[in-house]
């Protein structure tokens, strides 16, 4: 951990530790708030094949949604008809899958990419699973239907909320590469890193349930994966140090015929949709 973020830590820390001294929910409510704020956004230039698109935008919430679209080039397989969509992970940017682009061109796929609230050129400070999901319900919207789609990370989580309520049959193509699986997980991660005390966390569920009329544990893939019907490649590796991999276990053993997995070793959370193989089985499988 770097010295700039060492000092940033020991901040949140005494921080909140003094707040809940005063009010264990206004301890809540500023740990929501950073819970649902990236510390970092990817404005790396933008990789050739982004240059080649048509820049798309929209309002949502009042955040100004950027996003990039391909249209399979003359010269390829015929266009299919079909739209594929990529959405990604918490503090990162769709500029970060470029290697996916021309392989879906060239299957015949329009491909759709937005960077999500908060993240890479999309204006807004905070993203939440909500907001994740009614950004990519509003580009199912204006610029779909979508057939496919692939999502690593939060994303995943941000997708499978949405296809709840997005009509789609088994003919649909869903691609989550380590997922996001369980809220609960991710929040519970977020309250060790930072050694919040244990009942600010109660305040914290509280506040997730005032805000949104459901409990943490709603916010899962597990859970929405009993209302998805399409057919879904899950890819995880044994090694990520971010969604766990044994919450992608109880998924597997619930036997949802529709699901295959892939589980790899060595790739960790993020190096996985940058490694061949793993990049060859999602083209193959899409």
């Amino acid at each position: 951990m770097k010295l700039a973020q060492r000092i940033a830590l020991r901040y949140f820390r005494t921080k909140f530790s003094l707040l809940a001294t005063i009010s264990k929910k206004k301890a809540a409510e500023k740990a929501f708030e950073l819970f649902c704020t990236p510390q970092s956004r990817n404005k790396k230039e933008l990789p050739p094949i982004f240059k080649q698109a048509d820049p798309l935008s929209f309002k949502l919430d009042g955040v100004i949604v950027k996003g990039w679209r391909w249209m399979p080039e003359s010269g390829e397989l015929p266009a299919t008809g079909r739209k594929a969509m990529i959405c990604h992970g918490f503090e990162s940017s769709v500029i970060n899958f470029d290697r996916y682009i021309n392989p879906l061109l060239k299957k015949g796929y329009e491909v759709l990419a937005f960077d999500a609230p908060a993240h890479g050129r999309s204006g807004g400070r905070q993203i939440n699973a909500p907001l994740y999901k009614k950004m990519i319900l509003e580009v199912n919207k204006q610029y779909g239907p979508v057939h496919s789609f692939m999502a690593h990370s939060f994303g995943g989580l941000g997708l499978s909320l949405a296809m709840e309520e997005i009509n789609h049959t088994p003919s649909h193509k869903l691609v989550l590469i380590a997922p996001a699986t369980e809220s609960k997980t991710a929040a519970d991660t977020f309250f060790r890193f930072l050694q919040l005390n244990p009942s600010i966390r109660q305040e914290f569920d509280r506040l997730i349930i005032q805000k949104s009329g459901l409990s943490i544990e709603w916010y899962s893939i597990r859970r929405a994966m009993k209302n998805i019907r399409a057919s879904v490649l899950w890819v995880h590796d044994e090694d990520d140090d971010t969604t766990p991999l044994s919450d992608a276990l109880k998924v597997k053993e619930d036997g949802n015929e529709n699901v295959e997995f892939m589980i790899t070793k060595g790739l960790g959370h993020r190096r996985i949709y940058r490694e061949n193989k793993v990049t060859k089985a999602i083209i193959d499988f899409l």
